[in-house]
């Protein structure tokens, strides 16, 4: 597990913009069961992809998007074990990815980022990206 002190500033990169963090099993459940409108999930992480590319093109997808998701939560990979894994068991088939991005309609996963996704692209491709998906699905 990783140190508060470490952690506290990427959580806040989320947080500062409107993400509430779900902390434990339950509170993803709670979260997630709700079969009603649309619900963004960040599975943030201390790597350098998160930081660089993930939170910022989140960021900035919901600042420029016409249409943005009802909710907006977050867990961090390697801190929020529970409710990570709790996660990861709503976004099968695919596997544990962190940093990641998860998109939920009704109840539905209906769009997924994983971290090769993620990876070598910059905040603005992952922006554009998350705006068309915005677009079409909400």
């Amino acid at each position: 597990m990783y140190p508060e002190h470490l952690v506290a500033p990427m959580r806040l990169d989320l947080t500062s913009v409107g993400f509430n963090e779900l902390k434990s099993e339950s509170e993803v459940e709670i979260e997630l069961a709700d079969q009603s409108g649309s619900v963004l999930v960040v599975i943030n992480s201390v790597c350098g992809c998160a930081a660089g590319t993930a939170r910022p093109g989140v960021k900035l997808a919901l600042s420029r998007a016409t249409k943005t998701p009802n909710k907006l939560v977050t867990v961090f990979a390697g801190v929020d074990k529970e409710a990570t894994a709790k996660v990861r068991e709503f976004t099968l088939p695919y596997p544990p990815s962190s940093p990641a991005i998860a998109l939920f309609k009704n109840g539905e996963l209906v769009h997924f980022v994983q971290r090769q996704h993620i990876e070598g692209r910059s905040a603005e491709v992952i922006a554009t990206h998350l705006e068309g998906v915005f677009e079409e699905v909400l």
